[in-house]
């Protein structure tokens, strides 16, 4: 099957740029390291927002926690500073340490000054728990598959089953990584992008909505009926998952202005069935490529007339719209994945083989 050009449901009424992921933002670029051996199905995801060296000119960021139940590094200085100084890392729970570890000898090797003459670097790792799919306990992320994953960011990117994503649940399905970019109408002749990229982990099958429509509630009632295949994929358990959503803009937005963008992930994330739950951890992060701030002091400031207040809710639809279909994408492209101890997880497609006609039925 192509993984770039798989069908899926279309969520909103935005238009979305020519890749319709987030790499349809500036410079942006996604790369991924898959691990798949028997128990061990994971990998690592990484967004670089630009081409050049991220320590010497940061992208202007922030974030918002929706629900702390996550074990990220980083993130208070990017909450402190607004600026991201490595690539943006995605990997399982356990993996955190030794990505950092990675981003920060990566950083190092190109500016060796870093941590004596020159201030040390702070590196950014998300993550979600794979430990059903996956035998996390391995430790199994080593340096180098960040290596592989930042060396192969580039602008077309796999989707579902891959890098951090292997491993992932959705909605009882099997989940990971997707990518969605919406295009926003700030006034007659400016228009901005907004792309997104999720780690998707989280969620009850009962709860999932797909563009409106109660999606889960439906499956789950065909497979309690014994239509579809029967086992894990049916087990209604308390939501206690996680999701890592990272928006990509190039309008010039300072770090305030970013984390008010970030907020409104939050918006698409409940419109699939989230309730942000008590074992879930909900982090959204949003950076502009409109713009870099350089490392060192004697460098000019960038002069950038940031949009104005008043003109950012076409940016706020559009974030909640990518994010949205970046969810239903992971969900969409994701390959059945069995791992450790034999837990195994169906793509949705295959136990809902009729998705189109559910969507269509106007009395559904």
């Amino acid at each position: 099957m192509d993984n770039l050009a798989l069908e899926l449901p279309r969520i909103g009424v935005l238009p979305s740029g020519p890749l319709d992921t987030i790499c349809d933002v500036g410079e942006v670029t996604v790369g991924h390291c898959t691990l798949a051996d028997g128990p061990v199905q994971t990998g690592v995801t990484v967004v670089r927002p630009h081409g050049g060296d991220p320590y010497l000119d940061k992208t202007p960021a922030a974030a918002t926690v929706l629900n702390g139940f996550g074990k990220s590094t980083g993130l208070i200085q990017v909450q402190e500073l607004g600026v991201l100084e490595t690539p943006i890392a995605l990997t399982n729970t356990f993996g955190v340490g030794t990505v950092a570890n990675a981003q920060i000898r990566h950083a190092v090797a190109a500016n060796p000054g870093i941590g004596r003459g020159l201030a040390t670097v702070n590196p950014l790792v998300f993550e979600c728990n794979d430990g059903y799919l996956n035998d996390i306990q391995a430790l199994a992320v080593q340096e180098a598959h960040y290596a592989e994953a930042l060396a192969g960011a580039g602008k077309p990117f796999a989707q579902g089953s891959v890098g951090a994503g292997r491993g992932m649940s959705c909605f009882s399905f099997k989940g990971g990584i997707g990518s969605a970019s919406r295009v926003a109408s700030i006034q007659p002749g400016l228009r901005h992008t907004v792309g997104a990229l999720v780690l998707a982990n989280f969620g009850r099958l009962p709860n999932l909505t797909v563009a409106g429509r109660p999606f889960g509630r439906r499956l789950a009632e065909q497979l309690d009926r014994g239509l579809a295949q029967q086992g894990e994929n049916a087990v209604i358990a308390p939501e206690k998952g996680s999701i890592i959503l990272l928006l990509a803009t190039d309008a010039p937005l300072d770090s305030r202005q970013l984390r008010r963008l970030s907020l409104r992930a939050g918006a698409g994330l409940a419109r699939t069935g989230s309730v942000f739950g008590h074992g879930s951890g909900d982090i959204a992060l949003a950076f502009s490529t409109a713009y870099t701030i350089p490392q060192q002091a004697e460098s000019p400031m960038p002069a950038m007339a940031m949009l104005h207040e008043a003109r950012i809710d076409p940016l706020f639809e559009a974030a909640a719209e990518a994010c949205e279909q970046a969810i239903i994408s992971a969900l969409w492209h994701a390959e059945g994945v069995t791992g450790s101890d034999g837990h195994h997880r169906d793509p949705i497609r295959q136990a809902a083989p009729d998705w189109r006609q559910w969507l269509s039925d106007t009395e559904f």
